[in-house]
C-alpha cells in the first residue's frame, strides 16, 4: 500500500508541473545572436589588454567603410553566439574572452518571422554604460559605436542567425 501511495503522489506532482512547463512560451528560442565586441583606437592598442586578439582584414575593411568606425587600430575583445529567448533575459554574464565586458539583451516584442526588436545593454566592470534599442533581421549585421574606453571606443557587432545551423 505504501508503494502505491508514493506512486500516486509522484503522478500528481507531475500532473501539476508538466502543464506549467509546457505553457512556458518565454523559453521559446527565436533565433541565435552572434555578438562580438571590438576596441578601436588611434593610440596604443596594448591598452586593450593581453586577451585582446587581432582583427581579420575583412572586419577592418567593414569598419573603415563607415566614418564613425574608422580607427588606426582594432582588437577583438571577445564574442560568442547564443540562443535568444522570447521573454527571458539573455546573456547576463561576461562575453567569452573578457572578464570585464558584459552584454545583456531582452526581446521587446516579435515583429515578424525574421525581425526582432531588442534592448541592448553594455556593462563594464559591473556598471551599465550603454542602453539602446535595436532591430535585428537575419543576415543583416548591425554595428553599434559604443562608449569611450581606455582611450578608444568599443564597437559592438551583432547578427541574428537562424535558430539552428543548416
Amino acid at each position: 500500500m505504501n508503494g502505491i501511495f508514493r506512486w500516486l503522489l509522484a503522478a500528481m506532482a507531475l500532473w501539476l508541473v508538466l502543464p506549467a512547463a509546457a505553457q512556458d512560451r518565454g523559453r521559446d528560442v527565436l533565433g541565435r545572436l552572434k555578438v562580438e565586441v571590438y576596441f578601436g583606437s588611434y593610440g596604443d592598442i596594448a591598452v586593450a589588454g593581453p586577451r585582446a586578439r587581432e582583427v581579420e582584414r575583412a572586419v577592418v575593411s567593414r569598419f573603415q567603410d563607415q566614418q564613425a568606425l574608422r580607427f588606426a587600430n582594432y582588437r577583438l575583445m571577445g564574442g560568442e553566439t547564443k540562443p535568444v529567448f522570447r521573454s527571458y533575459e539573455n546573456w547576463a554574464q561576461p562575453i567569452a574572452g573578457s572578464d570585464e565586458i558584459l552584454c545583456r539583451f531582452e526581446v521587446e516584442n516579435r515583429m515578424s518571422k525574421d525581425h526582432l526588436r531588442m534592448d541592448l545593454e553594455l556593462w563594464l566592470s559591473r556598471k551599465k554604460i550603454l542602453k539602446s534599442g535595436i532591430a535585428l533581421s537575419e543576415g543583416k549585421p548591425v554595428l553599434v559605436l559604443g562608449p569611450e574606453w581606455r582611450g578608444g571606443r568599443l564597437i559592438i557587432a551583432m547578427e541574428l542567425l537562424p535558430k539552428e545551423d543548416p
